[in-house]
C-alpha cells in the first residue's frame, strides 16, 4: 500500500465568511442541515488509518469551508482518537488550513500544544484582502485576521500564509510581498485563482496564464536579491525539491493524482479536493476499507488522467516540473483532461525567465553551500 494522507472536511463546505471568489460555498447547496462530523466518523476515520501502513507518519490535513467552525471541542476528540489509536513509534501530523478569524486565545493555546501546522489566508494589505474576503454581512475582515494572526503568535503557533492571487492583486507581486516581509511572515504560499462557470469560461476574479507568468517573475525577482534564506516561498521551494531530489512534494507538479483521499463531514471520500463530485465519490469509511478505496478503478483513473496531456506538451522544456499541470487548470467542469492548462503561458514564462538560476541555486544546495543572492541576480 502506498502511502497517502488525508484532507478531512469536518464541516464540508460551511464558513462564517462569503469570499466572493470561493467555490467551496456552492457544495452547501447539496448538502441538508448543518453539516457537522459525527464522533462515529471521526474515531472510525482516525482507527482505519492508523491501521494502515504509512511508514509509521500519519498526516491529517484540516480544511473547509472553514474547519474551525466546528469548535475546539471536535479537535479535543481528535486528538483523543490519535493518540488513542496510533501504533508504537507514530509520527503523527496535524495541519488546518483557515481564514483566522476564528482563532481565540484557547484555541491558539490548543494548537500550540499539539503542534498544528497552520495555513492563514491573506490577500495582501486590507484594500486588497477586503476586495473578496468579507464577511457573512458584506464587512471586512483584514483586521480580524491580523488580530489570529497575533494570537498564535503570542501562542508560538507555527503557520504560513495563503495568497489567493486574482484579478485584483495579481499585478500587486511587490506590495504584497512587502507587506507580508514588513509583518515578519516569512512562509508564503502562493495559489492563482482560477475558477469557471456553468459554461466552462474563466470567472471574472480568475487570472490569465500571462497573469501568472508575471506575477510568478516579479516575486521571483523581489525574493532573489535578498530572501533565498530567509523567506521560504512553497512554489520555490518545490521547484528546487525536484531540481536536488527528482522529488515532487506538490501535487500538481506530480505525475498523477493519487497522494491524498478527501474525507467529507458524512464520511465520503473522493481522490480531490477540487473534484468533489457524485461521479468521482469513492466511498465511504463506514463502509469501505482503504484498501477498497485505494483499489477503486475510479481513483485510478482519475489519478492517472494527470499524465494525459495536451499533445503539445511532449515537446515542452519544462513537463517535468508541470506534468500537465493541475488537472482543474485544464478541464475546469468538462471530463477532458487533454485541454492545455489556462496557465499554460504564464508557467513558461516564469520558468524562461527563472529556471536558469533555480538550477545554479540547487547545484550550491547539492554541494552544500549556502546559496548567495548577489550572485544570481
Amino acid at each position: 500500500m502506498n502511502p497517502f494522507s488525508l484532507l478531512i472536511k469536518p464541516a464540508s463546505a460551511d464558513c462564517n465568511l462569503r469570499c466572493k471568489y470561493c467555490f467551496y460555498i456552492d457544495h452547501l447547496e447539496n448538502v441538508e442541515g448543518t453539516p457537522r462530523m459525527s464522533d462515529e466518523v471521526l474515531e472510525t476515520m482516525i482507527v482505519s488509518y492508523m491501521q494502515t501502513n504509512q511508514n509509521n507518519n500519519y498526516a491529517f490535513g484540516w480544511q473547509g469551508g472553514e474547519p474551525m467552525i466546528i469548535g475546539l471541542k471536535f479537535f479535543k476528540k481528535a486528538i483523543e482518537f490519535q493518540k488513542l489509536y496510533a501504533p508504537s513509534g507514530a509520527v503523527i501530523s496535524n495541519g488546518l488550513q483557515t481564514n483566522g478569524t476564528l482563532i481565540t486565545d484557547d484555541l491558539a493555546k490548543f494548537l500550540s500544544e499539539y503542534k498544528f501546522l497552520l495555513g492563514v489566508s491573506l490577500d495582501g494589505p486590507a484594500y486588497l484582502h477586503d476586495y473578496y474576503r468579507k464577511t457573512l454581512g458584506k464587512k471586512p475582515t483584514h483586521n480580524l485576521v491580523m488580530r489570529g494572526i497575533e494570537r498564535l503568535r503570542q501562542n508560538k503557533v507555527e503557520f504560513n500564509i495563503l495568497i489567493l492571487v486574482n484579478n485584483e492583486n495579481v499585478k500587486k507581486a511587490d506590495e504584497i510581498y512587502q507587506f507580508l516581509r514588513d509583518q515578519g511572515f516569512y512562509y508564503h504560499q502562493y495559489i492563482p485563482c482560477v475558477e469557471f462557470d456553468q459554461n466552462n469560461n474563466p470567472q471574472p476574479f480568475s487570472i490569465t496564464g500571462d497573469q501568472w507568468g508575471t506575477f510568478l517573475c516579479d516575486l521571483f525577482d523581489l525574493w532573489i536579491k535578498e530572501d533565498i534564506n530567509q523567506i521560504s516561498i512553497r512554489l520555490f521551494d518545490s521547484i528546487l525539491e525536484y531540481l536536488v531530489y527528482k522529488r515532487y512534494n506538490v501535487c500538481h507538479m506530480g505525475t498523477d493524482c493519487c497522494q491524498y483521499f478527501v474525507v467529507e463531514y458524512d464520511g465520503s471520500v473522493y481522490p480531490c479536493d477540487f473534484f468533489v463530485r457524485k461521479d468521482l465519490l469513492l466511498g465511504n469509511i463506514l463502509e469501505d476499507t482503504w484498501e477498497d478505496l485505494l483499489k477503486s478503478p475510479i481513483y485510478h483513473k482519475f489519478g492517472q488522467q494527470k499524465s494525459k496531456w495536451h499533445l503539445s506538451c511532449n515537446s515542452c522544456p519544462f513537463i517535468n516540473l508541470c506534468n500537465g499541470d493541475c488537472q482543474k487548470f485544464r478541464i475546469g467542469k468538462s471530463q477532458n483532461s487533454n485541454i492545455l492548462s489556462v496557465l499554460c503561458k504564464g508557467w513558461k514564462k516564469f520558468y524562461i525567465h527563472a529556471l536558469p538560476r533555480f538550477k545554479i541555486i540547487a547545484d550550491k544546495i547539492r554541494s552544500g553551500h549556502e546559496s548567495n543572492s548577489k550572485m544570481l541576480i
